[in-house]
């Protein structure tokens, strides 16, 4: 079982990793395997997010057979199937406990700052001294909502995708979802078919079918090598890691959720919300633009996987195929007024942020975004794992964890290598 627990005696340990998600455990393996004295300081409990900050049908977007980590892969009887939020906060507790993690539970971390030749992480049960500090608390702490939300009426409700559970705790009336990656389609769905009417704001989205050749999409991904990408394969990499999420939902069913399909069921589908004046949403007119380029990237992809599939003889899939282009109202809605009452909630489903407000190391941005290089940070001893895209396409995933926790694993060790040798030089003087 995961150790600590609020009154646990913080000390000196070589390295402290703050997060005790799938990435943090997994770098806890790494450095156990290399005899690394360290601790995992995790603020509420193991798998912590996945436990109270995702909405009541969440699934993966990965299927069954792809969730792994070091030394440690699902091995149920659904392996085509995705797993629900409780079952993968399962999974990644089983994961600590099968590892030995050393867990500090319940242990809310307010400042690391520098310390001599490492760190001082400050906790509200006390302060450790080690000397690195690896930070696995994720991109997604904090719901990042627009600025025009502030000029939205008083009496429209206003809710994150951090925050929503399900449709019953939303206010009657109609729903306006602001955001089309998975998030915001899936949730646009799962409201519509609660009997309210939905309107999505759709802005730059990435299309995929879930099922391509009758394969998962994520298997012609990873077997075609593009989860394996890495970032200094890329032109530009902090483009690649604002991309939003593609189009994606797990059901048991496998069906692809687009929007043609959610227009299918009766959602209306607008252009990216771009601003709120006198009561009125306004919405942009590049609708049919950004679906013809979505459809067209996805058809590239598409073309490159039947590419992939021919030079490697893989014969035991299904013939190519080709979806039809994203259906465009010939006039989509120009705005919405709110005083008329059709539109009560506002659900925001436009990403989120990292959080690094107690991290008093120059390492930050303007832009709030941690500066490193494939998760070694721009300070000596400072790691980052689980961003988007941290070393390759696949870094944010469970199954991405394996290689980036062996990468920076080596790096790491090799740092506290050599600091100890600097200290031994020191004292030989």
């Amino acid at each position: 079982m995961p150790r600590g627990a609020p009154g646990a005696t913080a000390g000196t340990v070589d390295v402290v990793v703050i997060g005790a998600g799938h990435s943090g455990l997994a770098m806890s393996q790494a450095l156990s395997a290399r005899s690394i004295g360290h601790v995992v300081l995790e603020r509420g409990e193991v798998a912590n997010a996945w436990r109270t900050e995702r909405w009541d049908s969440l699934r993966l977007l990965t299927p069954n057979w792809m969730c792994r980590l070091p030394g440690y892969r699902y091995e149920g009887d659904d392996p085509d199937g995705y797993l629900r939020a409780a079952e993968v906060a399962h999974f990644v507790a089983s994961y600590a406990r099968h590892i030995e993690a050393p867990v500090h539970t319940r242990t809310t971390v307010t400042g690391v700052e520098p310390q001599g030749e490492g760190y001082c992480v400050v906790t509200d049960y006390g302060s450790w001294q080690c000397r690195a500090v690896v930070l696995a608390t994720g991109a997604f702490n904090r719901a990042s909502v627009p600025a025009v939300s502030q000029a939205v009426p008083p009496d429209v409700h206003q809710v994150t995708a951090r925050d929503y559970r399900n449709p019953a705790e939303l206010p009657g009336g109609g729903v306006l979802v602001v955001g089309a990656s998975a998030t915001g389609v899936q949730l646009a769905d799962e409201i519509q078919r609660s009997g309210r009417p939905v309107t999505l704001a759709t802005g730059e989205h990435v299309r995929l079918p879930r099922l391509y050749r009758r394969r998962d999409i994520q298997w012609w991904m990873l077997a075609a090598g593009i989860l394996d990408e890495g970032i200094s394969e890329v032109d530009d990499p902090e483009r690649v890691r604002r991309l939003p999420s593609p189009q994606l939902v797990g059901t048991p069913d496998h069906a692809t959720l687009d929007l043609n399909a959610l227009g299918a069921a009766g959602v209306r589908i607008v252009g990216r919300l771009m601003g709120v004046r006198d009561g009125k949403a306004q919405f942009s007119g590049s609708l049919a633009n950004v679906c013809a380029l979505a459809d067209l990237k996805m058809n590239r992809l598409l073309a490159a996987l039947d590419d992939w599939a021919r030079k490697n003889g893989v014969a035991d899939v299904g013939p190519p195929e080709r979806f039809g282009a994203t259906r465009v109202a010939p006039s989509p809605a120009g705005g919405v007024d709110f005083a008329r009452g059709a539109i009560r909630t506002i659900v925001w489903a436009t990403g989120y942020r990292a959080d690094y407000s107690w991290l008093k190391v120059p390492v930050v941005d303007r832009k709030g975004q941690l500066r490193h290089d494939g998760g070694v940070v721009a300070a000596p001893g400072l790691y980052a794992l689980g961003l988007p895209f941290l070393r390759r396409r696949k870094s944010s995933f469970l199954h991405g964890a394996e290689d980036d926790v062996r990468d920076l694993g080596r790096h790491l060790e090799a740092y506290l290598g050599q600091q100890s040798g600097r200290r031994r030089a020191r004292v030989a003087v």
